[in-house]
């Protein structure tokens, strides 16, 4: 096995490009999929590699939310932009990704959960349906949720926290929940492997729930 390096230079043209994709944006709050949707956007004009999962899941519309934009490589992106437009630039609105995501799950008839690890996007995910009882509509917890990690609940950390500790607040059905204590690389590949291969999803329709913020997101020309 050859290992793998990260070339510094290609971080470094990542976060510009990033900053680049800001610049042509409106001086406003974004929620992280609004603004993940405009990097797909500009991967189908610009894009050296079209094996992208941001670029793949803008041409099927499927919503990416990153509620913990800032803490990734994309983050150093909005810095720059930040700091470069001090007097006019964007940001990044948490609480809009939570009602964003709470919408998603508002317009399915019922949701599950596959978590790797844990963490931030964990509790946004899992806190949606607490989230659409308290804006008054009547839902259902998670139909099933499966979760895959190495944390220990012993230390009281969210990515260890149990899925029964989600049922006790009314999250999580706990009738079929499963916590899976193994590698994430070794574990996920064995289960994603096995429900392609069971060809479900060749009659599934497409849910396309990024339309559901469609009108906040018109295309714009990046030159």
């Amino acid at each position: 096995m050859i290992p793998l390096s990260i070339d510094e230079r290609q971080l470094r043209e990542c976060d510009l490009t990033i900053a680049e994709i800001a610049k042509y944006l409106s001086p406003k709050p974004y929620s992280s999929q609004e603004f993940i949707h405009h990097m797909g956007e500009y991967l189908t004009q610009h894009a050296k590699d079209t094996r992208s999962v941001v670029l793949a899941a803008y041409q099927h519309q499927v919503p990416i939310f990153v509620p913990a934009f800032s803490d990734c490589s994309a983050g150093f992106g909005l810095v720059h932009h930040q700091w470069k437009s001090p007097e006019c630039h964007l940001t990044i609105d948490s609480v809009r990704d939570f009602r964003q995501l709470t919408q998603c799950k508002l317009a399915s008839t019922y949701t599950g959960l596959v978590t790797i690890g844990g963490g931030v996007p964990k509790n946004f995910a899992q806190d949606t349906v607490v989230a659409a009882e308290l804006l008054g509509f009547e839902t259902s917890m998670h139909k099933y949720s499966i979760q895959i990690t190495v944390a220990d609940e012993r230390d009281g950390g969210l990515s260890g926290s149990t899925l029964r500790e989600a049922h006790s607040w009314g999250k999580v059905d706990k009738k079929v929940e499963q916590m899976v204590f193994a590698e994430a690389t070794l574990a996920f590949p064995l289960v994603a492997g096995y429900v392609y291969g069971k060809n479900n999803w060749q009659e599934r329709k497409a849910r396309c729930l990024a339309r559901l913020f469609c009108s906040s997101q018109v295309p714009l020309a990046y030159t």
